[in-house]
């Protein structure tokens, strides 16, 4: 009985240690954010909100934020309605057909970002098109699809199609009933779904840098902040995305009750 309270404890303190190993970056990111210090380094002389006001005066920093909204909000759209749709008809698939289909359909996911990204920048070369936005939203599609595609599809494992197809007994178009029956049930899923495509799309780094071309977003701002500088305000630029892409995650899961 000691052993084994022994053995637990032993167990308890590795994995306190991982938690802590992985969480440093990231406490440090926020604490230098906020240090007066010009160098990121410890210890820290005391807490100021310049480095904040800094990256504000960055007029790259507000171009990198109207691209990054811009493809975020249409990515988290577009593969919100994309995904829904793939889903509610994987729902109504047989079994072994779905579970074929959720696999193809997941792939990008499962490949390596920087293999996927070379291989849409070489499909865009060959295409003729020149790199831009309108590039990098297709990009990110491919990837937030399957998130959608999953926790949707999770959803609708557990969803009485029998009401559905009352309301189109009843005379409901297949708009109106969509609107009337599916859509309320399902509304904290979708948006869920659409807040973690969001968050995927935000911090994408690699993708975005292969087929953006000459344009920037938030992460690739700070891979161009860091090669040419290395003050503080790039641990700022760092917190906001932190805090912007926990804070949608932890909604989206909260909505979605997905434990995927």
């Amino acid at each position: 009985m000691a052993w084994k309270a022994v053995n637990q404890g032993l167990w308890n303190a590795f994995g306190l240690a991982v938690a802590l190993f992985l969480l440093s970056p990231l406490v440090l990111v926020v604490l230098f954010s906020f240090g007066q210090n010009e160098l990121a380094t410890l210890p820290i002389d005391g807490l100021t909100l310049r480095w904040y006001a800094v990256l504000f005066e960055n007029a790259n920093f507000w171009s990198a934020l109207e691209n990054s909204l811009i493809v975020t909000g249409v990515t988290g759209i577009v593969s919100t309605m994309t995904g829904t749709l793939a889903a509610f008809a994987l729902a109504r698939c047989a079994d072994r057909s779905a579970d074929t289909l959720m696999t193809l359909l997941s792939l990008p996911v499962m490949l390596p970002p920087l293999v996927l990204a070379l291989g849409l920048a070489t499909l865009f070369s060959t295409l003729g098109w020149h790199l831009g936005l309108h590039t990098v939203i297709p990009s990110h599609l491919v990837f937030t699809q399957p998130f959608v595609i999953l926790i949707v599809y999770a959803r609708m494992e557990r969803f009485d199609f029998n009401v559905l197809d009352s309301a189109r007994d009843l005379g409901a178009s297949p708009l109106y009933s969509f609107a009337t029956v599916t859509l309320p049930l399902t509304r904290p899923t979708l948006i869920g779904a659409a807040l973690i495509a969001m968050s995927v799309s935000l911090d994408d780094f690699v993708i975005t840098f292969f087929t953006i071309g000459n344009g920037m977003t938030l992460p690739t701002l700070v891979w161009g902040m860091l090669r040419t500088s290395l003050d503080p305000s790039i641990n700022a630029l760092g917190t906001l995305i932190l805090v912007t892409t926990i804070t949608a995650s932890v909604v989206a899961l909260n909505l979605t009750r997905y434990r995927g």
